[in-house]
């Protein structure tokens, strides 16, 4: 008895010992307002504050970025067209494109607007997401009514992809000092 103790409490320290070896990864500190303006303001010099949020320019389009710090919830928005006129086909694809090639952006539809949208708590989200969710979210609005594609994944061959991942290296490159 006294041998299974000693063995179970001599490789539970070589495990503790291998563990505190392994370095884990840096974390980065929880996301704030503050800390969020400063990554958008690294994206575009001219972002402007709004409230809770911020406006900023990415890729020639208007973004939106806004914070509610007692939900801990933030959201990105872009704004593609009124949503008067749609046809059942138009939200057929918007709601395919959800399911398969927007990834973590997402089409809706609010206040007569159809938007593009990416949802993500505010003090888990790291900065890598952010920038990720921005360069999604303007992806699905410039390719609503063509390839309905955040540009994080193709299928099939061609030039289509490489494009619009350009984009999000783009702004994950200004993003990198932060």
């Amino acid at each position: 008895m006294i041998r299974i103790v000693l063995f179970l409490v001599l490789t539970a320290t070589g495990i503790a010992a291998q563990e505190a070896e392994t370095p884990s990864p840096i974390k980065e500190p929880p996301m704030t307002y503050e800390r969020l303006g400063k990554i958008l303001f690294a994206l575009d010099p001219d972002a402007q504050p709004h409230g809770p949020g911020f406006e900023l320019k990415i890729s020639e389009t208007r973004v939106f970025v806004v914070t509610d710090t007692n939900a801990d919830r933030m959201r990105v928005m872009v704004p593609i067209r009124t949503a008067d006129g749609l046809t059942q086909a138009d939200m057929q694809r918007m709601m395919q494109a959800n399911f398969d090639t927007a990834l973590d952006a997402r089409y809706a539809i609010a206040n007569g607007r159809v938007w593009a949208a990416f949802l993500h708590p505010l003090l888990s989200l790291e900065r890598d997401q952010l920038i990720s969710g921005i360069a999604q979210t303007v992806n699905i609005a410039q390719t609503y009514g063509t390839l309905y594609s955040s540009g994080g994944a193709q299928f099939g061959g061609g030039d289509s992809g490489e494009l619009q991942q350009e984009l999000f290296k783009e702004l994950l490159k200004k993003g990198e000092e932060i």
